[in-house]
């Protein structure tokens, strides 16, 4: 049902000018986000997975509004995020991100009082400051802070700590939708685990919707109901967590998933066979024709040199976008 999607993705494309020129004299490009369709359904995490330079912060940004979209679409709650109109503060209350390092989104001179307090202020959201100084209490209290955290600075707390914070101040202005852009992964790995344990128990809790955007596809086993694999600005696949990791199908999940360390044989025997890639990821500048992926992949074909795949379902929810899952459709 449509009333099921909280956020629609159609054909998003995110490109950027660099001061060079092509052999033929146009403008070159960065194609950060190249033809991006996705959709997130209500209460569900969905895992957006990909390599340095993928694109999966560019379509971050590009849905909470700092990007304007070279094309495509972006619908929240059915609203197009792009249209010639500012977005409402509804919108903006409504839609929320964390970023990778909290303490550049901080200022340094403020408490983290003041720093909770802002949102509220914005949004109008306490009538006093009596019940203002409360909701900041419940909102340490939610991330499994001390009450006396407020009147610190974020230099005299650790990295963590910090995070929870960026978290707390996401949550203040109780919103729907939360993009979480790397939220850990510059953690240590005990509180990495406090901390997704933590937003699955709010995201529970508050019947909240997840985009969550990491390079460890490790991380999504247990947390995501969907995963989708970025390469080059593309989909390669998206299905259910379990149907991902123990069915994939485009030969880059397979790659990235055969290279998850693991600390048992049984677990060693779940993973698909050892996948080589090989070459370099090539430039998003200069992608080459065809399937983005051709160059390192084992499987290629001479379709793939000249054809871009077109992303397609194996079934009700899993979807690959390869000529090799095209052939094997046809063969069925």
């Amino acid at each position: 049902m449509a009333d099921d999607i909280i956020l629609k993705i159609e054909n998003l494309k995110q490109y950027f000018p660099v001061n060079k020129k092509g052999p033929d004299g146009k403008p070159l490009f960065v194609k950060a986000v190249d033809d991006v369709s996705l959709e997130v359904k209500r209460g569900e995490v969905i895992g957006l997975v990909g390599e340095s330079g993928s694109g999966k912060s560019t379509i971050a940004y590009s849905v909470i509004g700092m990007y304007r979209p070279t094309s495509g679409k972006i619908l929240f709650e059915g609203q197009d995020l792009n249209a010639e109109k500012k977005r409402t503060l509804q919108m903006k209350k409504d839609m929320q991100i964390v970023f990778q390092d909290p303490g550049s989104s901080m200022n340094p001179h403020q408490t983290i009082r003041e720093i909770l307090e802002l949102p509220l202020k914005v949004h109008k959201m306490c009538k006093t400051k009596e019940e203002m100084k409360q909701k900041v209490k419940e909102l340490l209290e939610m991330v499994e802070l001390p009450e006396n955290y407020m009147y610190k600075t974020p230099g005299a707390i650790g990295g963590g700590e910090r995070q929870m914070v960026a978290i707390a101040r996401a949550l203040a202005c109780e919103p729907k939708f939360l993009i979480l852009d790397e939220p850990t992964s510059a953690l240590d790995v005990s509180i990495q685990a406090k901390i997704i344990n933590m937003l699955l128990r709010i995201q529970k809790e508050r019947n909240l919707t997840y985009l969550f955007i990491t390079h460890d596809l490790s991380l999504m086993r247990n947390i995501a109901t969907r995963v989708a694999i970025l390469y080059l600005g593309k989909i390669d696949e998206i299905a259910p967590a379990e149907e991902f990791f123990y069915r994939p199908e485009h030969p880059y999940t397979q790659m990235l998933i055969s290279s998850i360390p693991v600390v048992s044989e049984e677990e060693e025997a779940l993973k698909p066979s050892k996948i080589e890639s090989k070459g370099e990821i090539p430039s998003p500048v200069n992608i080459p024709p065809g399937c983005s992926f051709h160059l390192r992949c084992p499987y290629i074909m001479d379709i793939c040199r000249k054809e871009d795949p077109i992303m397609q379902p194996l079934d009700d929810h899993h979807s690959v976008r390869c000529h090799l899952c095209e052939k094997k459709n046809s063969n069925e």
